[in-house]
């Protein structure tokens, strides 16, 4: 379904009292609505949202004047932004072709039937989100699995659950 970034009554507005909304504001303001700085500010909002709003998307285009399309072509582009809430707690599994060999669609299974997610999924409350990476260039660490910005080596596609609900401390 495509997503339509030009019709207001589908976009909520932000609330002005949003104290994150002045702080994505500041950043536009630090960067001087430079339309270079465009991925700067996507990150300073993702940092404060923890994904990017189709409103933000649409409040920076405004503010750096350009069209939403091109903001929205850019947070799609690069694998770093999202449309969706994560997780509390994010696994990213590597998919290269060394962890790809040594067994990480095992893992990717392994996670989806413990928690009842997908690859792009967050449980239900909003614990664990599950992200596929191309890449993390740990090769020799392979299969490789992020779990809150800690890289596990050689993972035991037998023992990830347990490991991702010792680590996130979900029962």
């Amino acid at each position: 379904m495509p997503v339509t970034l030009n019709r207001a009554s589908q976009i909520k507005e932000i609330p002005a009292t949003d104290p994150r909304l002045a702080k994505v504001n500041l950043a536009i303001k630090q960067y001087q609505r430079r339309q270079d700085a465009l991925i700067q500010i996507l990150h300073t909002a993702q940092d404060l949202y923890g994904y990017l709003p189709l409103n933000i998307i649409q409040h920076v285009a405004r503010e750096l004047k350009i069209p939403p399309s091109r903001v929205y072509g850019v947070v799609t582009f690069y694998h770093f932004f999202s449309l969706k809430p994560k997780g509390e707690h994010m696994v990213v599994v590597c998919t290269g072709t060394a962890c790809h060999v040594k067994g990480a669609g095992k893992l990717l299974d392994e996670i989806a039937k413990g928690f009842n997610i997908k690859v792009g999924q967050t449980t239900p409350d909003g614990k664990i989100g599950l992200e596929q990476a191309r890449c993390i260039g740990a090769c020799g660490l392979a299969p490789a699995v992020i779990i809150d910005n800690e890289v596990l080596a050689k993972v035991d596609s037998a023992k990830i659950v347990d490991m991702i609900k010792t680590k996130v401390g979900a029962a």
